[in-house]
C-alpha cells in the first residue's frame, strides 16, 4: 500500500502549497492563470513530447491497451448520452466525459506502478493511449466547440496540430516512430521545461481551492456525482470485466490493468477546463472528489487482486 499512499501524498502537499500561495496571494490575482497558460502552451507539451519520444510504441498494441480503451469508451460514452439528454453542452459534457475515463497515469500512476505493480513500465499502455489518442481528439472538440467563426475546412480539419497539447503528443509518437535520437543538446532543455508540467498544474489547482466552494454543492453536483462514480466505480469494474471474462487476465495481469482503471482523474483536465473556460467547476470539484474516494478502491483492488 505504500506507493498508493506516497502518490496521494505527493500530490496533496503540492496542492496544499498552490492553496497557500492562493490564500496569501504571492503570486498576485493572476497567479493561477499565469501557470495554466505555462502548464498548457509550454511544459505540458515539451513534458508529452519527451515521454513518448523515447516510448516502446510496441506497448500500444497489446490486450492491456484494448482494456483501457474499451473501459474508457464505455464510461465516457455514458457521461456522454447523459450529457446530451440533460443539455449540459457540448463543451461541458466533454470535460465531464475526460474525468470520468481520463486517469492520473502520470504523477500518480507512476509511482503507483512502481510500488504496487513493481514496474512503471506497466502504466505505458494507458498513458500513450491518453496523450496520442484521448488528448488531441478532446481538446480538438473543445476548440471546435467554442464561439467565433471556424473558418474554412481546411483550417478546421486542422485544428489538431494548431493545439500545443495535441502537437507535442503527435511529435513525440513521430520521433518515437522514426527511431531517430533527439542530440541531448536539445532533448536537454525541454526535458527541463518539461518537468514543470506536474508541479504548474498542482499548484493552480490548489490556487483554484482558494475561496471556492465546497465541492458536490450547486448547479454542478449531478455531473460532478456522475463523473466521480463513473471514474471510482464505473471504469476498474468495466476493465475487470473485459480483461477476466474477454481477454482471460488473470493474476498479475489483471491486477495491472484494475489498478490503473482505479486511478482518479488527472490534474491536468483542469488545465485544459480553465484554458477553454467552460466545466472549470465540474472538473475541479471530480479531480478533487475523485482523487479522495480513489484512495479506499485502490487500496481494496490491491488487497483482492494483489
Amino acid at each position: 500500500m505504500q506507493g498508493v499512499l506516497t502518490g496521494f501524498a505527493v500530490i496533496a502537499v503540492v496542492i496544499a502549497v498552490g492553496y497557500v500561495l492562493g490564500l496569501r496571494g504571492h503570486l498576485g490575482p493572476q497567479g493561477r492563470e499565469v501557470l495554466t497558460k505555462l502548464a498548457f502552451h509550454v511544459a505540458s507539451p515539451a513534458l508529452l513530447f519527451t515521454t513518448l519520444a523515447t516510448a516502446d510504441l510496441s506497448t500500444v498494441f497489446s490486450s492491456r491497451l484494448l482494456v483501457t480503451a474499451l473501459s474508457t469508451a464505455a464510461v465516457a460514452g455514458v457521461f456522454v448520452a447523459v450529457g446530451v439528454v440533460r443539455g449540459w453542452g457540448v463543451g461541458r459534457t466533454t470535460i465531464g466525459a475526460l474525468c470520468s475515463g481520463y486517469v492520473n497515469s502520470g504523477n500518480l500512476g507512476i509511482p503507483i506502478a512502481v510500488y504496487v505493480l513493481g514496474d512503471a513500465s506497466l502504466v505505458a499502455p494507458v498513458l500513450l493511449f491518453q496523450l496520442v489518442l484521448v488528448t488531441p481528439v478532446a481538446v480538438t472538440i473543445l476548440d471546435l466547440s467554442g464561439g467565433g467563426d471556424k473558418g474554412p475546412l481546411w483550417r478546421v480539419l486542422l485544428t489538431p496540430l494548431r493545439n500545443p497539447i495535441a502537437l507535442g503528443s503527435l511529435a513525440g509518437v513521430a520521433v518515437a516512430a522514426s527511431g531517430v535520437r533527439v542530440p541531448n543538446a536539445v532533448m536537454g532543455p525541454v526535458t527541463l521545461i518539461g518537468n514543470m508540467s506536474v508541479p504548474a498544474v498542482l499548484l493552480a489547482f490548489g490556487i483554484g481551492l482558494c475561496g471556492s466552494t465546497m465541492p458536490l454543492r450547486g448547479a454542478e453536483r449531478r455531473p460532478v456525482l456522475l463523473a466521480v462514480a463513473l471514474k471510482a466505480v464505473g471504469q476498474p469494474a468495466v476493465a475487470w470485466a473485459l480483461a477476466s471474462g474477454v481477454f482471460g487476465l488473470r493474476g498479475a495481469q489483471l491486477l495491472d490493468v484494475v489498478v490503473t482503471s482505479a486511478l482518479p482523474a488527472a490534474q491536468n483536465l483542469y488545465t485544459y477546463a480553465s484554458t477553454y473556460g467552460v466545466g472549470e467547476r465540474l472538473a475541479r470539484d471530480a479531480i478533487l472528489v475523485s482523487t479522495v474516494v480513489s484512495v479506499p478502491v485502490l487500496v481494496g483492488v490491491a488487497a483482492v487482486l494483489g
